[in-house]
């Protein structure tokens, strides 16, 4: 039990829950019902949809163990007491969950494609996870770089759901699926919108929690470079945009 335990936090389990939340609530709750007046289908049927869901989360988990396996030294500063790779998984496993996760997610991803007829949905899965690996590797120790990657991944949860029905309007009814298309876009920017600039702002906050660790071991994120209070500005800055966006839509 305690490794599974271990490995369920490995994984992040209830950001990976949230992932499913959020792609199942934009999913049912504003693409389906776009359809009810349409003599057309939503583009991912229940089963495919439960499956593109499955290959995001798989990738998300992936993604989390290839980033802890290599912040282990950081870790060990920044949280030593939650430490999960090498403490309670050996690192060889963690890497090999890592590929496992990322191949089973890729491959679903072609399989979905295929059956919806989307033939990029496998190719960005496989981006998807070359991003995260260059997350880890590189780009989280670059100013910014890090934090508006991980920020475009939290988005393209929804964009993706968005992407693909949008794609089977255009391709299958052409003009006459265009005026519909264009206002699930504009709803799926706007979600996805959303979803990144609070990605976003929790990146800036983590990058303060977590600067001792980082400036030790070469990286140069925002409250290094710039510091502690410029990082809280701009993280405040987009706090106060996403707040006003919000009264905007909802006045």
């Amino acid at each position: 039990m305690k490794l599974v335990a271990a490995f369920l936090r490995l994984i992040r389990i209830l950001n990976l829950l949230f992932i499913v939340i959020t792609q199942s609530l934009f999913q049912y709750f504003i693409v389906v019902p776009m359809f009810r007046n349409n003599e057309v289908s939503p583009a991912l049927s229940p089963g495919l949809f439960i499956l593109l869901s499955l290959s995001s989360v798989l990738i998300a988990a992936a993604g989390y163990i290839i980033n802890d396996y290599f912040d282990l030294n950081i870790d060990r500063i920044n949280k030593p007491g939650r430490i999960v790779v090498e403490r309670i998984i050996k690192r060889r496993w963690a890497i090999l969950w890592h590929w496992l996760l990322s191949f089973a997610g890729v491959v679903i991803g072609f399989y979905v494609g295929w059956k919806a007829s989307v033939f990029w949905i496998g190719p960005s899965n496989i981006a998807c996870v070359l991003a995260l690996w260059g997350y880890s590797t590189t780009f989280k120790k670059k100013l910014l770089t890090g934090n508006v990657l991980i920020s475009l991944l939290t988005a393209w949860v929804v964009l993706i759901i968005g992407f693909v029905t949008h794609y089977r309007m255009i391709t299958e009814r052409g003009v006459y699926g265009f005026a519909f298309a264009s206002k699930l876009l504009r709803f799926t920017f706007l979600y996805g919108g959303f979803a990144s600039i609070i990605c976003l702002i929790r990146e800036i906050v983590k990058d303060i929690e977590d600067m001792h660790g980082d400036a030790k071991y070469g990286c140069r994120t925002m409250p290094i470079v710039w510091g502690v209070s410029v990082a809280k500005v701009f993280a405040g800055t987009w706090l106060f945009i996403l707040t006003a966006a919000l009264l905007i839509v909802f006045a």
